[in-house]
């Protein structure tokens, strides 16, 4: 509050001062005031505007107006606000400057003032200091000396004009102040609308509100009061002219002392000015007197050296025009002799002097079209020219080599090309070497189908004969076509070589000769930056020729400015000569040179080397292409090298599919088919070392049909063992000797077919057991043969390793039909209908066992070999031979309790007639034995020994356990008595005749499980 007191305050004085200043207007010098505020400080103050004086003025009011649609002059709207003038003296609520609750609640009073309430609310009511604040400066009257310095020459200015205009001093500021309030008081009685800018009586509005007709009567009628009317309007319209009239004589009169001082002044400036116009008058005649005497004749003589440098430089100019002019006749013998390369440098430099050197001459106008002209048409022979030699490259005969064919007039294609930007000339490569691709296997064919006599090659197609070929025929038709493939590709290999090897050249000639640039650039701003020091310490001026014509009173002697004009012109006619010498070089050096292609790209570095400064750069930017399109280029060629491998793999996949139309590939046998791949999988190799990278068509369309070949295969052999199995009476089968050197083969980690019959396997007599690993296995033929089946597969994948996943999942195919189809004929009884046989014996399900043993046997031996030919993302594809295994297993289960059941069955029937009574042994047990006599004899050959005495534990469980029965229902038990003894009896000729089989002597039979166990 208090601080808010102290602005408003400050304010109202401010007010104040400028009210004050405002009322003194009319006069220059601004009368001094009463309160010591106003030009005691002696500076000059910029009077306000009288519409910011008269606000602070209560004016009388008017009176009112003739016009009735004119405003009154209310003067409430201006005194509305505090006056500072009319109200200067009297208290108002912006002189508060403490609140009365702050000073009742003032913590800081020990005790409260004893008149506290008689004292006067004012600015000392309370006893309070105003810290300065911290963030307002010190200010000092240094801070003002720099404004008063800026000011002392207007105040000196204003101390003379109060001397010519002296001070009015009689006037006071009350005296302004009345006169003021009264000239604007008769003012205001005028309308405003005479003051209006756009006040104009043509316009009717205007003039019906200054000429009221209300007032006066209709058609024309005068009577008294018209008369009035018109007679006191003719009194108000005069009254406010002579006010108007009186207002402008007293501004008028207040500055006619400015006014005559004007006017005195202006005489003054008009005699200054008489005098400078007769100094310039004779500074122009002494100028004229000068340039007579000594500027004309220097000035003529360097006109002479000037004129002289002209004819020099004409003479310059005709000499550079007759060796332009020989141009098109060397271009022309050039072309003759197809040296592109230097016809295109003798047209590159003939244009850069017409538009350096002869640009504008009138006689040449048309040349530079007609060698853009030549230059196009060199364009289109240089690409027809590369599409000839690609053809002929490309189409050579096969009995040649794989080298370059005219390696220099490659290069000179190729770098034409390269600087015309012509750089889809690899297209142009590209589709010549489809069509040399296409080519290459009909020639092939052509040429394997002459030598066929029974074909009429007229007739019949070159794809349909392809198919009446012989297997062998075709073969060595397809390897003759890979051989002439890998040439074909070879020649690509070199031909790109050289492409890309003038390329990089091309490439790494742009970079140095921009790294020379750039290190000739740094030099000349060196050079240039030492001339400017020079020139500065010198301190001479070098503006032109027409600044030489000017001497200075030190003597800028013309023999200087003859020699520095000499020295231009010598420049001019040097830089002249290097451009002629430049077309005579190269238009000699590519005369000289249509004999010799292989200098096309040294002539060009010459003819580079001998342009001026930024010459070489000029060129090397604007004919020859970016760094980044010659490395795109450079990468292309990488690219056409893959795109040719692509082609011939493309080629020959339509030769292999075309024999494949008809099927005859899937009726290969597997050595036609692995020689096949055999061959393919040769020649992917050889191409993806030729052009790094791997191809994938014809690898695919072997693919396919290995998948066609894999499944024909598969069917065949599944077919064969399903008619192996249908006719198996699953007997024990004597083991060849062959199979048995196949079985050993395996042992010893070769898991194929041997290559050729063992000489001395067909002497040897054939073994009734096949030994693997020190074990016997009695088994039947078909067993024999899956073996020999499952080997085939196996050497399949070594030969194919492409179909691996194919051949493995079809190999889980045949072991399961397999297993199921011998669980059918055998478990299920199936062979008594196929076969013929009258029962399925316990030898038939023995022998059946130890058949699915051996194959249980062989599988991890498969899964280890297929392995080792996937992938470690493929391995997930093993889990097929887990399940078979499984399944085996569960078969040979199934088996062995078949075994038990029929042995527990005929138990069964036996013990239920079981009596004990005498003789003993008695009969029933006599049976049983006999039965478990000749069950030992039929399978005790055929399984191991381990499995034997396992399977007859069971068997005499299931003995003692129909045994136990039969007793409970007689009532036997083990008491001592008679019965017990007796079948004691039999137990013991029981337990003699089981252990008296072979390889159960030792078996424990734990007879006394047969009695009940007393509680």
């Amino acid at each position: 509050m208090i601080t808010r007191s102290l602005f408003i305050s400050h304010n109202s004085l401010v007010c104040e001062e400028s009210a004050v200043m405002s009322s003194s207007q009319g006069s220059s010098p601004l009368p001094k005031s009463s309160g010591g505020r106003g030009t005691s400080d002696g500076l000059f103050r910029k009077p306000r505007e009288p519409s910011t004086a008269s606000r602070h003025y209560r004016p009388p009011r008017s009176l009112p107006d003739v016009c009735p649609k004119e405003p009154t002059g209310d003067g409430r709207g201006l005194c509305d606000g505090p006056s500072v003038v009319a109200d200067q003296h009297r208290w108002t609520v912006y002189n508060s400057k403490v609140n009365l609750p702050a000073a009742l609640n003032d913590p800081r009073l020990a005790k409260r003032e004893s008149d506290f309430f008689t004292k006067t609310w004012g600015l000392d009511f309370a006893e309070t200091e105003v810290m300065p604040s911290f963030y307002l400066p010190n200010i000092t009257r240094e801070h003002f000396s720099s404004y008063l310095q800026e000011t002392a020459q207007r105040e000196k200015i204003h101390e003379r004009c109060k001397n010519i205009c002296p001070n009015k001093d009689d006037l006071s500021v009350p005296t302004i102040t009345n006169n003021h309030d009264k000239a604007r008081a008769e003012l205001e009685q005028v309308p405003k609308i005479f003051m209006r800018p756009e006040f104009v009586l043509n316009d009717p509005a205007t003039f019906n509100a200054v000429l009221p007709w209300s007032h006066f009567s209709i058609a024309g009628s005068k009577n008294n009061r018209d008369v009035a009317s018109s007679r006191l309007l003719q009194e108000k319209l005069s009254h406010y002219l002579d006010v108007v009239e009186v207002s402008i004589a007293r501004q008028i009169s207040l500055r006619s002392e400015a006014f005559f001082h004007a006017m005195s002044s202006q005489h003054e400036l008009q005699d200054r000015l008489r005098e400078t116009a007769n100094a310039v008058a004779k500074l122009r005649a002494r100028t004229t007197a000068i340039d007579r005497v000594m500027c004309r004749g220097p000035l003529r003589v360097l006109r002479d050296a000037l004129t002289r440098d002209n004819c020099v430089k004409l003479h310059n100019k005709l000499k550079l025009m007759a060796a332009v002019h020989q141009t098109q006749p060397t271009v022309q013998l050039l072309l003759s002799t197809s040296e592109f390369v230097g016809a295109l440098e003798l047209i590159a430099t003939t244009k850069e002097v017409l538009q350096q050197e002869l640009q504008g001459i009138h006689s040449f106008r048309h040349l530079g079209s007609q060698l853009c002209e030549m230059e196009r048409l060199i364009d289109k022979m240089m690409v027809a020219d590369f599409s000839t030699y690609a053809q002929s490259d490309l189409n050579r005969p096969c009995e040649e080599d794989a080298q370059v064919l005219e390696k220099d007039r490659l290069q000179s294609l190729v770098f034409g090309l390269l600087r015309q930007r012509k750089l889809d000339f690899l297209d142009i490569y590209s589709e010549e070497m489809n069509h040399a691709a296409k080519n290459l296997v009909r020639q092939s064919v052509l040429k394997s189908v002459s030598q066929i006599n029974e074909t009429d090659a007229n007739t019949i197609k070159l794809h349909e004969q392809m198919r009446l070929m012989t297997f062998q025929r075709w073969f060595d038709l397809l390897l003759d076509i890979f051989e002439n493939f890998v040439l074909f590709l070879k020649r690509i290999k070199v031909t790109l070589s050289v492409i890309r090897n003038v390329v990089l050249e091309v490439l790494d000639s742009s970079q140095r000769s921009r790294l020379a640039e750039a290190t000739l650039a740094i030099n000349h701003s060196d050079s240039r930056a030492n001339e400017d020091e020079e020139e500065e310490e010198s301190g001479s001026v070098r503006s032109g020729e027409a600044e030489l014509a000017y001497l200075t009173h030190e003597g800028l002697f013309i023999s200087d400015a003859l020699n520095e004009a000499e020295q231009r012109a010598g420049a001019s006619t040097q830089t002249q000569s290097r451009a002629q010498v430049r077309l005579e070089a190269c238009g000699s050096d590519s005369a000289s040179a249509t004999t010799e292609s292989s200098s096309s790209r040294e002539h060009n570095s010459n003819t580079t080397s001998s342009l001026p400064i930024g010459g070489a750069g000029a060129i090397s930017e604007d004919v020859m292409p970016s760094d980044l399109e010659l490395g795109q280029v450079a990468n292309n060629i990488q690219e056409l090298l893959y795109k040719a491998s692509d082609v011939s793999h493309d080629r020959c996949a339509k030769v292999l599919m075309t024999r494949a139309k008809d099927g005859s590939l899937e009726r290969l046998s597997s050595s036609e088919f692995v020689c096949l791949s055999q061959a393919v999988e040769s020649f992917v190799k050889d191409t993806e070392e030729l052009c790094g990278r791997r191809s994938v068509s014809l690898r695919g369309a072997l693919q396919s049909q290995a998948h066609r070949f894999v499944q024909r295969f598969h069917e065949e052999r599944k077919n064969k063992l399903s008619l192996l199995l249908d006719n198996e009476r699953w007997k024990q089968a004597d083991v060849p000797a062959e199979f048995q050197d196949l079985v050993d083969s395996i042992a010893d980690g070769r898991i194929s077919l041997p290559e050729r019959k063992l000489t001395g396997s067909e002497d040897r007599k054939p073994s009734e057991f096949l030994c693997v690993d020190g074990q016997k296995y009695a088994v039947v033929g078909t067993v024999l043969l899956l073996i020999r089946m499952f080997l085939e597969y196996c050497q399949c994948v070594n030969d194919i390793p492409s179909i691996t996943t194919d051949i493995l999942t079809r190999l889980a195919d045949l072991l399961k039909h397999f297993n199921s189809r011998s669980c059918q004929l055998v478990l299920g009884a199936g062979a008594l209908q196929v076969v013929g046989l009258k029962t399925i014996t316990t030898r038939n399900l023995a022998l059946a066992s130890r058949c699915l043993q051996l194959v249980v046997y062989y599988i991890p031996v498969i899964r280890a070999h297929f392995e080792t030919r996937l992938q470690p993302k493929q391995y997930s594809i093993l889990r097929h031979f887990d399940h078979i295994t499984k399944d085996y297993n569960d078969h040979i289960s199934e088996i062995s309790a078949k075994l038990v059941a029929i042995m527990e069955s005929m138990f069964e029937k036996a013990l239920s007639k079981y009596e004990v009574k005498a003789p003993m042994p008695s009969a029933c047990l006599r049976n049983v034995c006999k039965q478990i006599a000749k069950m030992h004899e039929a399978i005790f050959e055929l399984l191991p020994e381990e499995q034997s005495q396992m399977l007859f534990l069971r068997i005499n469980a299931s003995f003692k356990l129909q045994l136990k029965r039969q007793l409970g229902r007689l009532g036997v038990i083990n008491d001592g008595g008679p019965q017990y003894g007796l079948v004691m009896v039999d137990v013991a000729f029981y337990s003699e005749n089981v252990q008296a089989l072979r390889s159960l002597e030792h078996l424990d039979l734990n007879m006394p499980e047969i009695w009940e166990q007393k509680r």
